[in-house]
């Protein structure tokens, strides 16, 4: 997430109340999770398993909850709980403003666009040209569509990141103010739900198509020409390559990437980043020819036992 204009690092610590490492004036430019960081953001940090992590990332303005020596050109910004500053710092920069129309005004729709009945499109939404959007759609703020795109009835795109800390009370959220961008030329099924990002972008490639029921992590990225079938789930910040094809019920582990041409079977349980163009079945998943042939082997020991006994 960038920030309308820049600020500095002392209006920053004073917003959150926090003390800082580095020149006031030090630049500071959006804030963004640690695997979209460019120079000018903040990360937060709040583990030790994670400092060195932070502070080597691409972003120069660590939000810690220990003060620690401050890399080169890098500034320190440090809170008791780097968690709830970094939603301080999202409700400041992106608060949620609601809208009394069923379509904001703020929505820019494109020319042969249809809206069917009740649906619900949200502020400083853009839509293409020539999509069909149907019935009881849901399309939360900032959310981009691309031309020829069709969604089908009852989708919502742009939901909470399910992304929660555990506290003594109960869990605690971790805003979300980043965007859904849907690119020329998909089609979503019906009843699919596609979050956007923390603070960056869920993003569905062009040409991809979602069949029903298909669940869309938040800060995902979906390459062209992919194929999901019913059911697929596919956790937060998972790197889909182009012309991916999962099958029904397939389950995609967060933080991984499936590389170009990889296809799964259905029911698939994928916790691993996989090599290009191969084919994966099982849970946990496995190149495909492998499991069959573990498959036949497991079949095969009753009669092995039976003619040990024999022995």
């Amino acid at each position: 997430m960038k920030f309308p204009h820049k600020h500095t690092l002392k209006e920053i610590a004073n917003l959150i109340d926090v003390d800082y490492v580095g020149a006031d004036d030090f630049p500071v430019l959006g804030m963004n999770e640690i695997h979209v960081v460019e120079p000018g953001d903040i990360v937060f940090v709040d583990h030790p398993k994670y400092y060195d992590k932070a502070l080597n990332s691409a972003a120069t303005i660590v939000l810690i909850n220990k003060k620690v020596d401050c890399p080169e050109g890098k500034a320190l910004l440090i809170s008791d709980d780097p968690f709830r500053d970094f939603n301080k710092l999202t409700r400041h920069f992106k608060p949620f403003n609601s809208t009394t129309s069923s379509i904001s005004q703020s929505a820019v729709i494109g020319d042969g666009t249809i809206i069917q009945p009740n649906c619900f499109i949200g502020n400083n939404v853009v839509i293409g040209k020539n999509c069909v959007i149907h019935s009881n759609v849901s399309i939360y703020d900032d959310a981009i569509i691309g031309d020829h795109v069709t969604i089908h009835a009852g989708s919502v795109l742009g939901a909470n990141a399910f992304y929660y800390k555990k506290r003594p009370e109960g869990y605690d959220r971790l805003l979300s103010g980043g965007r859904v961008i849907i690119e020329n030329h998909v089609d979503i099924g019906a009843l699919c739900t596609i979050d956007r990002g923390v603070t960056g972008d869920t993003t569905i490639g062009e040409g991809s198509k979602l069949d029903n029921l298909i669940q869309v992590g938040h800060d995902t990225v979906i390459g062209k020409k992919c194929l999901l079938a019913s059911q697929v789930g596919i956790a937060g910040c998972v790197v889909v390559e182009d012309e991916v094809t999962l099958w029904g019920q397939v389950g995609v582990k967060s933080g991984i990437t499936i590389s170009k041409g990889t296809v799964l079977y259905a029911q698939s349980g994928l916790g691993h980043t996989t090599e290009p163009g191969k084919t994966y079945f099982g849970s946990p998943a496995g190149e495909a020819r492998e499991k069959f042939k573990e498959m036949a082997y497991i079949k095969q020991i009753p009669e092995i036992l039976k003619k040990l006994k024999e022995k």
